[in-house]
């Protein structure tokens, strides 16, 4: 393993749905990194999957770099500007809206078990909500 790693995030391969105006280019496989890693999420304006995510033992924390929206944490839903951060623990599901202009997200998540740790939380956000 060498000193550092460098890879331009929006380079990574497009992980979303091709159905959603969304962005999901995970960067943890290109950096070689033992401990962490950095992922870019996009979603446009009103978009919010209908499903969020967990994670058995992974700590994340989101920088919004640019736009606004909301974030769904368990059944508290918050509102997010540029610059915010926010932590959330491992078992907290938690999932994005993006906000009149969308929302540009950095995720930095900590060590996780080699095979991962992500579990998928299917019609997380209510359809009316």
């Amino acid at each position: 393993m060498s000193a550092f790693t460098r890879k331009n995030l929006k380079e990574a391969d497009d992980a979303s749905p091709g159905h959603l105006d969304m962005e999901a280019r995970f960067g943890r496989k290109h950096l070689d990194s033992r401990e962490l890693g950095v992922s870019y999420f996009r979603y446009g304006p009103g978009v919010r999957p209908p499903y969020g995510h967990r994670h058995g033992s992974q700590e994340e924390a989101y920088v919004v770099v640019s736009g606004s929206g909301r974030l769904k944490l368990g059944d508290e839903v918050i509102d997010l500007r540029q610059w915010d951060v926010v932590r959330v623990a491992p078992e907290v599901a938690r999932g994005f809206e993006g906000g009149p202009e969308g929302i540009e997200v950095i995720a930095v998540g900590g060590t996780r078990p080699p095979d991962g740790d992500g579990e998928l939380v299917n019609d997380f956000w209510p359809p009316d909500d």
